[in-house]
């Protein structure tokens, strides 16, 4: 039983790996891994305009959106500023449909859904005490989420391990004897694939976002060095965490040691934006 359940995870897992495609250009910092995507571009644009549609009625009922003119326009600004190189990593970003929006929030949090669609919430703004550089550095970092369409690819996954779970309840179902020991099954199956697929492939998702918010950030004219000083508030922020490897994020050491390491890389082009008009 055991082997089967190792073969049905292997199955789902090689899966993945097979229909694949390159959503963005590497850029400086390198990012060139390959992505399974079932659902197409479209249908996940569609959903995510649909959706921030409904998160921007709603908070314009609830008078939490676009409150504060100044704060407004610092956003704009630097989002529009950021926008400007995104087509070193994909040329056809230059003809989304760009929005950016604040919302009145205490979560430090921020996010870009496909498309284009930008929320900043005012909690990363007045909690952080985030300057005009750090702000980038978390802008561009949700940005580089949208670029490589990490959502479609969290989407697709799911689907693919929604199938590989139904399958092997089946199969568990008809072969199992004992109720308790079949459920033991699939619980320990759902961990393996968390721990194993889901978690690992969400980490490699923000490494990415952190490697090319940095270069976004450097073309834009903003100092590499605050994504560190950044991190740095953020983890303070965040309180206790869990080990990385049950995380879907970095942990904040390494998360920003890998910032460090990249900051040489990047530099030339901040040095270069900043001669720039």
């Amino acid at each position: 039983m055991k082997r089967l359940l190792l073969s049905l995870l292997a199955a789902v897992i090689l899966f993945t790996g097979c229909a694949t495609t390159q959503t963005t250009q590497a850029g400086v910092v390198g990012v060139q891994r390959r992505q399974f995507m079932l659902l197409s571009e479209k249908q996940v644009e569609s959903m995510s305009a649909e959706s921030y549609l409904a998160t921007l009625q709603e908070a314009g009922k609830n008078k939490t959106l676009n409150t504060d003119a100044q704060q407004l326009q610092r956003v704009r600004t630097l989002a529009n500023r950021l926008i400007v190189p995104t087509v070193t990593f994909r040329p056809d970003a230059a003809s989304w449909k760009w929005e950016i929006n604040v919302q009145d929030s205490e979560e430090v949090n921020a996010y870009c859904m496909p498309g284009g669609k930008i929320m900043v919430f005012k909690g990363l703004i007045s909690k952080l005490k985030a300057t005009d550089d750090e702000l980038a550095a978390v802008m561009g970092h949700e940005i580089a989420h949208a670029l490589r369409e990490h959502g479609r690819e969290r989407m697709s996954e799911a689907y693919v391990q929604q199938i590989g779970m139904f399958g092997l309840a089946a199969l568990v179902g008809a072969t199992a004897k004992d109720e308790q020991k079949a459920a033991a099954t699939m619980e320990i199956a759902s961990l393996v694939t968390t721990i194993g697929l889901t978690l690992p492939h969400s980490r490699e998702q923000e490494r990415e976002a952190d490697r090319m918010g940095l270069e976004l950030a450097a073309r834009a004219g903003y100092d590499p060095q605050a994504a560190v000083s950044l991190w740095r508030k953020m983890t303070a922020a965040g309180g206790a965490k869990q080990p990385e490897f049950l995380s879907t994020h970095p942990s904040g050491e390494s998360r920003i040691s890998d910032l460090q390491g990249l900051i040489p890389t990047v530099l030339p082009l901040y040095e270069e934006a900043k001669r720039r008009p």
